[in-house]
């Protein structure tokens, strides 16, 4: 579980369309999950759970940029904010063949909407920071670079491992 700076309640209440009635709600409750406008002040990638914590842990133990992700264990998904307007780079670090849909993932840019968990969420709470805002971050290329590596390793080891699980089996 991880808490949200005063600094990151700032910085993502000021994605909400009425900011200060935002902040006001986590007040009164900080566990509140609130739905935020993405495409302005960030954009989100969102990934499927098994390849999401994967490439999260991955990000966090070789320590490469990263900024707040969540998770929304309901809907078994993982969300990695990312500078808005990062989807033409982020498209063009993902293999060629991405496209086809063997990585699965949905970009939320301009018009889209994202629940973020309240600035105090704990664990068993159905939204969760995984990393928490702690305030207006770096929002470097080679956080987008990064994650987009890192999705592309994580998938490609779960593949293998369901594969070889499989093998072992005698399964398809």
């Amino acid at each position: 579980m991880q808490r949200t700076t005063r600094r990151g309640i700032d910085w993502l209440a000021a994605a909400a369309d009425e900011p200060e009635k935002c902040k006001a709600v986590w007040a009164d409750d900080p566990r509140r999950p609130c739905v935020l406008p993405t495409g302005e002040h960030f954009d989100a990638v969102v990934l499927d759970e098994r390849v999401g914590l994967e490439t999260f842990d991955q990000l966090d133990r070789r320590r490469l940029p990263l900024g707040p992700v969540m998770v929304d264990h309901a809907s078994r998904q993982v969300g990695f904010l990312l500078p808005a307007k990062s989807e033409q780079r982020f498209a063009r670090m993902l293999p060629e063949d991405a496209g086809n849909g063997c990585l699965a993932y949905k970009y939320l840019g301009i018009g889209g909407n994202i629940v973020v968990p309240g600035p105090i969420a704990l664990s068993g709470d159905r939204y969760e920071w995984l990393r928490a805002p702690v305030g207006h971050s770096d929002w470097s290329p080679a956080r987008t670079a990064a994650l987009a590596a890192m999705f592309v390793a994580a998938h490609s080891l779960i593949v293998r491992a369901d594969q070889y699980g499989r093998e072992l089996s005698g399964g398809c």
